[in-house]
């Protein structure tokens, strides 16, 4: 069984201090995990990313960034709850173990760096990644490099991503990446495995993984220091930390929430449609008088998605504290949405059936899609090739082109074909396009 006390080490990536609980300090080490995060660049860039609507519009919607930070809002919130829920049962609960309270700090920092890894154009810009190397002129690479490394590869995963971009030493950077706490580190890999074991028959983690093979020892070091169940060694896969449930469990009510707020907004589901949807979630018998009260669409919905989200809170609060000992064992093998009651798991299920049919196949979901596909495996086709073989003119431009912090000093493929996916996928939506069309000839260059 792992235990809290191991998995909420506060010992720092790249540095072997630990958390001292100096009460002087203003901050907690793992709330400047959270402010690491937030001002960081890969964070900022997040405003430039797509969620699931085309940006930029004329109506708002919600991008990356927006919805990492509501995710954070509530991951803190389930955090905070399950402490107090512990306290309650057991006063003595900060002699035992002092940093327990900070467990809705280690959740909001995990949170906000939940999406980081994720490349251009939402999920199709994963999806065009991979595509390149499986189906598209990626695929002369696969002698180059080893079948896990190739795995990497053809399932482009944002998650292990995520936990790159914190831990890699980015040339120029220093050392140690973002130098985060191993527990706010191990709370982002919703996925602990290797891309080997995501794709295999004995599927644990359906077709996800949560490192690359270039991370998977730096992932090992922080699972043996806090004491994570280890399933297997070949491909690797550890069970999840526990604050990996509410992690995930944050995002889930956001994006199934406040996606149907998005609709609204942009004409594709109709204010009947929504209410519908929400008031089941409300959980409030007064609900319907208030919304008599108001005029305004909008507003309405607001109220019912904040009433939703708060029961939703609740509702997954309390399937975590009643399954501690499941999860600690790592034997919960599902999301904790999936245990939340009735009648609000029938309406989650119903929410996802409507958007995936009416929000996420709608013509501009689809069409950046498409745009994103065209673009990033279009960036791939150039670059890849350019850093590998470097032997013309027209390479060695394109070259200069990659920013020095993704050049590497490693000679072999894999390793050079990351640089570049790295430099892919941290860019934003607005910069990918325009990088596109200049090297492949569609608009000219400015000099500025």
């Amino acid at each position: 069984m792992m235990n809290w006390n191991t998995l909420l080490s506060g010992k720092r990536w790249g540095s072997e201090e630990k958390y001292n609980g100096n009460s002087i300090d203003a901050r907690s080490e793992f709330q400047r995990d959270y402010d690491r995060i937030i001002f960081s660049s890969p964070f900022r860039r997040l405003q430039n990313k797509t969620q699931v609507f085309p940006l930029p519009g004329s109506v708002f919607v919600h991008n990356r960034l927006t919805h990492s930070l509501e995710v954070a809002s509530v991951g803190r919130s389930l955090g905070t709850i399950f402490y107090n829920k512990l306290k309650a049962a057991n006063p003595d609960l900060d002699q035992e173990n002092p940093l327990i309270i900070e467990v809705g700090n280690i959740i909001a920092s995990a949170c906000l760096a939940h999406d980081m890894g994720n490349p251009a154009f939402g999920h199709s810009g994963e999806a065009a990644i991979s595509y390149y190397f499986t189906n598209g002129d990626g695929r002369v690479f696969q002698d180059q490099v080893s079948p896990a490394e190739w795995a990497d590869l053809i399932n482009f995963e944002g998650n292990a991503n995520a936990l790159r971009i914190l831990t890699h030493q980015f040339a120029g950077k220093g050392s140690g990446g973002f130098a985060l706490t191993y527990a706010t580190l191990a709370s982002i890999v919703k996925y602990p495995c290797a891309a080997a074991a995501g794709s295999n028959k004995s599927k644990i983690y359906t077709k996800k993984y949560g490192f690359f093979q270039s991370e998977e020892a730096d992932f090992k070091k922080i699972a043996i220091e806090l004491g994570l169940v280890k399933v297997q060694d070949e491909p690797l896969v550890y069970k999840r930390h526990p604050l990996v449930y509410l992690v995930e469990a944050a995002d889930d009510i956001c994006y199934n929430i406040i996606d149907l707020e998005d609709a609204h907004r942009l004409k594709i589901l109709s204010y009947q449609e929504v209410e519908t949807l929400l008031l089941p979630l409300c959980n409030d018998a007064k609900m319907h008088a208030r919304l008599a009260d108001m005029d305004d669409d909008d507003a309405k919905i607001t109220l019912m998605r904040a009433k939703s989200i708060s029961t939703l809170i609740g509702q997954v609060s309390e399937v975590f504290y009643n399954h501690q000992g499941t999860i600690l064992n790592g034997e919960l093998n599902k999301s904790l949405i999936d245990y939340i009651a009735e009648p609000f798991l029938s309406t989650m299920q119903k929410i996802e059936r409507i958007s995936i049919k009416k929000i996420y196949n709608y013509t501009s979901v689809v069409q950046i899609e498409v745009a994103g596909f065209k673009v990033m495996g279009g960036l791939l086709d150039e670059f890849i090739p350019a850093y590998l073989q470097n032997s013309s003119k027209y390479h060695k431009k394109l070259v200069e082109l990659i920013p020095k912090q993704f050049l590497t000093t490693e000679t072999g493929a894999y390793a050079k074909i990351q640089s570049i996916v790295d430099f892919v996928s941290g860019m934003t939506d607005i910069y990918a396009v325009e990088l596109y069309r200049k090297i492949k000839g569609i608009s000219f260059p400015s000099i500025s």
